[in-house]
């Protein structure tokens, strides 16, 4: 299918539309392209992490400034130590992923070099939704994950939304609206916490999940909160 085609709707968990999505939604990555597709807080745009060109594209897809970081997005925990040097406890990892978190860790060497060039760190989502984390089992790198939208315009939660950027993407995976479409709240993203400095934890952006991840890293695990 050639650009602004949407695949299946992407909740038929078992039938052969959903098996037919990952493997299309692969392939266009694994040839450099674009895909937008459902997460668990708001529809995301993703490519190959360890593709500079694909990357490049992204940014000139959303018109997003190239200081600003893209997270990337794994299918399961035990990957995340190949891309992240991590010093908090796995527990903690596997009590906020998968999840609407996004966890900021030192970067390892294995990370594509032109991905994030200007920081030592990196954004790391396991969005909790089977159609993402299937899609990332499926390739052989993490993705480079970034929400569906022009930089600085609202997240979108249904395919509809996004519509200006459709011509320049490879596949579109309609997984229907995400959340209540009129819920401000909605539309956040996830919460996004630096966990890079040992025994602390910095919010970086609120999101959608502040409360129960603070309470996991303070009650739980004693980290200290320090000011963004």
């Amino acid at each position: 299918p050639g650009p602004g085609v949407r695949g299946r709707p992407a909740d038929r968990r078992y039938g052969a539309g959903w098996r037919e999505a990952v493997a299309a939604a692969a392939g266009a990555l694994q040839a450099g392209g674009l895909v937008a597709l459902p997460t668990d807080t708001v529809y995301g745009v993703a490519c190959l992490a360890q593709d500079s060109a694909a990357v490049r594209s992204i940014y000139s897809l959303k018109g997003r400034n190239g200081g600003k970081p893209l997270a990337i997005c794994l299918g399961d925990v035990e990957r995340l130590y190949r891309y992240c040097q991590v010093n908090v406890p796995d527990e903690l990892l596997r009590d906020l992923l998968p999840g609407p978190v996004t966890l900021v860790l030192k970067r390892s060497e294995e990370l594509n070099k032109d991905l994030n060039p200007f920081t030592s760190l990196v954004g790391v989502r396991i969005p909790n939704h089977p159609f993402v984390r299937e899609l990332a089992r499926a390739c052989s790198g993490p993705l480079a994950l970034t929400s569906a939208n022009i930089s600085c315009q609202a997240s979108t939660l249904t395919v509809s939304e996004f519509q200006d950027l459709w011509p320049q993407l490879s596949l579109i995976i309609d997984g229907g609206p995400i959340g209540d479409v009129q819920s401000p709240e909605c539309r956040l993203g996830s919460t996004v916490v630096d966990l890079s400095v040992s025994g602390k934890f910095t919010i970086i952006r609120p999101g959608c999940a502040l409360t129960s991840t603070v309470e996991i890293l303070k009650q739980k695990y004693g980290l200290i909160s320090e000011s963004a």
